[in-house]
């Protein structure tokens, strides 16, 4: 009964209380005194957005042209050893009553292999190590318990990685999952066991593993896609790429803008997919490696076909063309008659369009005029492409060997 009473008086006490400072409250201050300032209401919109602001997950920060070079490398020279082989062990069975239980020395475990395989979400060799070792075998054991073998290290690269010995060329791996021993385990030894004979019941001799290959191999990318645009700096090879493709180089009003390859994929029906290489600007000379030189006019050697890029708002726009068809023949004999297409861009400008006619009467072919600023005549240049990677599959069929596939 106390308990109850004493909950129940509760409640009355603060209502009470309550009750005798509601008339006070009401009235106002006291005469003589200040009344409390009010804190000043919080808009809610404000209040809404910082916590929006706060809630927010942090972006990761773009990379500019310059850093993303540094991340690109497209030439590693790799030491790669193999797992070596584990030794062979030499004892003797041993159990009561059993004198001569003989030799049950196990052999040792086979060394690990270093393989190169091609791996489509790598982009450059830069992720490749300067050198590998493989898993070592394990010894062998009493009671006839052969070692583990070595797992085998793999060493993911990108598409179109060229393998090169002593200046040989031993691999070309250019096809998605390919695989190549870069380096052989190293065998494992035998143990006493091994060496069992009629005329040798009680061998105690035993082998030591062998040590793994050990190589110096030098990989070289060359840039994998079934077209390259090939021009002059700041012709607006970038620019295209956006435009027909997700492929989001870097783009300024000044030359060699680009400074790494960059690939873009086209989708046309029937999940057909068509690769198209950003090559980096070519000058005068490049055979000779000036510029960027060699650095990426090997880029080119794996594409099908060309996309010839001129910029139509300077005079003379025909000799671009018998200017890059003259270094990649001067580079690799062949390379400039493989199939192509000559685009002329930044027809959008008012001093292009004039000279589209005579360049059109000089080169004596059809050009393809579009902008890739306003995408003017895109379309034109997708169906182009199109029928050029059609005529190289089934080139590729007749010769028996897959086409590439992206």
């Amino acid at each position: 009964m106390i308990l109850s009473r004493l909950f129940s008086a509760r409640p009355r006490t603060v209502l009470e209380g309550a009750g005798r400072q509601l008339p006070s409250t009401l009235a106002g201050p006291a005469p003589g005194r200040r009344p409390p300032r009010q804190a000043a209401p919080r808009l809610l919109s404000a209040g809404h957005a910082d916590c929006t602001k706060h809630q927010e997950p942090p972006r990761k920060k773009l990379l500019s042209e310059k850093k993303l070079k540094r991340h690109f490398v497209d030439q590693r020279r790799v030491l790669v050893r193999g797992g070596n082989g584990g030794a062979g062990a030499s004892c003797f069975h041993s159990e009561p009553r059993k004198e001569f239980g003989g030799p049950d020395g196990g052999d040792g475990g086979d060394g690990g292999h270093v393989i190169l395989r091609v791996d489509q979400q790598v982009k450059s060799l830069s992720a490749v190590l300067s050198q590998y070792q493989g898993f070592h075998g394990e010894d062998g054991g009493r009671k006839n318990c052969f070692g583990r073998g070595g797992a085998v290290l793999y060493i993911r690269v990108p598409v179109g990685t060229l393998v090169k010995e002593g200046g040989d060329v031993v691999a070309d791996l250019s096809r998605p999952g390919e695989e190549y021993v870069a380096a052989l385990g190293g065998a494992g030894g035998k143990g006493n066991r091994f060496f069992l004979a009629n005329d040798n019941r009680a061998p105690v001799t035993c082998t030591p593993g062998q040590p793994g290959q050990e190589r110096v191999l030098h990989l070289e990318l060359k840039t994998v896609a079934h077209a390259g645009m090939v021009g002059f700096p700041n012709a607006g090879k970038s620019s295209l790429l956006r435009a027909i493709s997700n492929a989001r180089p870097a783009v300024a009003a000044y030359p060699f803008t680009t400074l790494n390859p960059h690939v873009g994929i086209i989708h046309y029906e029937g999940h057909q997919q068509v690769a198209v290489a950003d090559i980096p600007g070519i000058i005068r000379g490049a055979h000779q490696n000036r510029g960027l030189g060699f650095a990426f006019l090997r880029h080119i050697e794996r594409c099908r076909c060309l996309l010839f890029l001129v910029d139509l708002s300077l005079p003379e726009p025909w000799t671009q063309v018998e200017d890059l068809k003259y270094e990649l023949e001067k580079y690799e004999a062949g390379l400039s008659q493989r199939p192509h297409v000559i685009v002329a861009n930044k027809i959008d400008l008012p001093q292009a369009r004039a000279s589209l006619p005579l360049l059109q009467e000089r080169l004596g072919q059809d050009v393809i005029a579009l902008s890739a600023m306003t995408g003017e005549n895109l379309e034109l240049l997708l169906l182009r492409l199109k029928v050029l990677h059609d005529a190289d599959a089934e080139a590729e069929l007749r010769q028996g060997r897959q086409p590439l596939r992206w």
